[in-house]
């Protein structure tokens, strides 16, 4: 199977590259402690139209697929772009996309599309299983609508979000709902987290208003396994820059005069660290440009996140390691690569979940299972 970008989707990750380079300015953005870039997010979305790339042009969008979404994606990871592109385009949109009521995608998508919407989606709770079955939270009819009551955890962006989707239990399900980000008795609350470039946040919901999206529990799913797909190119990005990084340091820094990329044991390294990238990065294209539905979507998320996730955690520590003290040093980027490689590691599913949901999808029977594995954390 030939996996290739077409001339346009190349130009596409070329218009990307040459923006991130001149606006995209993560010390600054870490520094003013600001949840995301308002500029960037504008900019993304009259400049190129990054927000609606993969939205059909009857609800505002492009009509691309996830092939350029996969570039923009691996050069957001390239440059460690913060923002809420993949709890917006890479999580929400897929989920409304699901969703069989276009009264529902009309309402919502124009806004993803444009740019003037922010979305995410709440699935986790206190265990922190990223399991889209069952959920404790829980929502009963109310007038016309819904009322939403719980907590959910690590939500992606959603102390910014506009709009947020919502899993909750009814009296026959499991079922996604939509509510409003300033929607009365919603509280939210950031988390502190590890890696600076990405906001997470805890929202605790008391009887909020909200309109059912889908009671298909397919759609979650969906929607998920798209992030994961779109998480795995992103790594793929970061990984490539950590081994330019490191592979560039090693030219430059003398000792015993020489290059230190002149020692074996440097040279070692460096070839393990491109083997590791070319294979996630072979991962990630091959789950973002083979179209895949249902099952076949469900095998192609696990996968990539299996070679991904674990591969760009290996390739930038070893990135700080190569570069020795400066490795570790706050000025130094290295350190910020690792923070988001490390916690993307464990977002979506860790590898070990993903591993025992590869296995339950083509029917291998695991012998025993990792700690933690069932929990996907």
């Amino acid at each position: 199977m030939e996996i290739a970008f077409t001339s346009e989707q190349e130009e596409l990750r070329a218009v990307m590259r040459a923006f991130l380079a001149e606006h995209a300015d993560r010390r600054r953005l870490i520094d003013s402690g600001a949840p995301h870039d308002a500029e960037l997010w504008r900019r993304m979305a009259t400049e190129i139209g990054v927000q609606g790339l993969a939205i059909p042009e009857e609800y505002g969008g492009s009509g691309s697929g996830t092939a350029e979404m996969c570039v923009v994606f691996e050069e957001l990871g390239r440059a460690l772009a913060g923002g809420p592109l993949l709890a917006t385009a890479g999580l929400a949109a897929p989920a409304l996309l699901a969703c069989a009521d276009e009264e529902i995608k009309a309402r919502y998508l124009p806004g993803i599309a444009d740019g003037s919407v922010i979305a995410t989606l709440a699935l986790v709770e206190d265990d922190g299983d990223w399991e889209t079955g069952a959920a404790r939270s829980t929502a009963k009819e109310s007038g016309d609508g819904y009322a939403v009551d719980g907590a959910k955890y690590f939500v992606l962006d959603g102390a910014i979000a506009d709009l947020v989707l919502v899993t909750a239990a009814t009296g026959t399900g499991t079922a996604l709902f939509a509510v409003r980000g300033d929607a009365p008795g919603l509280t939210r609350r950031a988390h502190e987290t590890v890696d600076p470039t990405r906001g997470l946040a805890r929202l605790d919901f008391a009887s909020v208003p909200a309109r059912l999206v889908s009671s298909d529990p397919s759609v979650v799913e969906t929607a998920v396994d798209h992030a994961r797909i779109a998480l795995a190119a992103e790594q793929a990005g970061g990984a490539q820059w950590c081994l330019d990084a490191a592979v560039e340091y090693a030219g430059t820094r003398h000792q015993f005069e020489r290059p230190i990329g002149g020692f074996q044991a440097i040279k070692h390294r460096c070839a393990d660290m491109m083997v590791a990238v070319e294979a996630a990065r072979s991962a990630a294209y091959a789950a973002a440009l083979t179209p895949h539905t249902g099952a076949d979507l469900a095998v192609a998320a696990a996968c990539a996140q299996i070679c991904c996730s674990p591969a760009y955690t290996e390739v930038a520590a070893a990135t700080i390691q190569i570069h020795g003290g400066i490795g570790f040093t706050w000025e130094h980027d290295a350190h910020l690569y690792y923070k988001r490689a490390k916690t993307g590691e464990l977002m979506f599913g860790t590898p070990d979940w993903h591993r025992e949901r590869l296995a339950r999808l083509t029917g291998i029977t695991l012998a025993g299972n990792t700690e933690g594995a069932s929990h996907g954390r």
